[in-house]
């Protein structure tokens, strides 16, 4: 079992989406999960959440274009970026789907 020392829930409308931030407890280590409903979400944050003056590299796993959970349920995209407290994310999560985001410190 994983602890965690913070938790955020960053968006929600009950019965149509959710997405929850949270630390690895003694770590600066983020881990960003979201889930829909049957008509899918824009998701569109910030990551405020993270501290200040760390550059932390973010590895997402996301609904392919063509996801959907009747159709095509097993397509994703696997993408690194670079974020930053402050970075912008805009998502579009599939009908039935969501998105997983890992996010780590960038060592110096």
């Amino acid at each position: 079992a994983v602890d965690w020392d913070d938790t955020k829930i960053i968006e929600a409308e009950p019965g149509e989406y959710i997405t929850i931030a949270r630390k690895a407890k003694g770590s600066d280590n983020w881990f960003v999960g979201n889930v829909a409903g049957y008509d899918g979400h824009k998701s569109n944050f910030m990551f405020d959440f993270l501290d200040a003056g760390k550059t932390y590299t973010a590895t997402i796993y996301a609904d392919a274009k063509d996801a959907h959970y009747k159709t095509n349920a097993e397509v994703y995209t696997i993408r690194k970026v670079k974020v930053k407290k402050g970075s912008k994310l805009s998502l579009q999560s599939a009908p039935g789907g969501g998105f997983a985001i890992s996010i780590f410190p960038d060592k110096k």
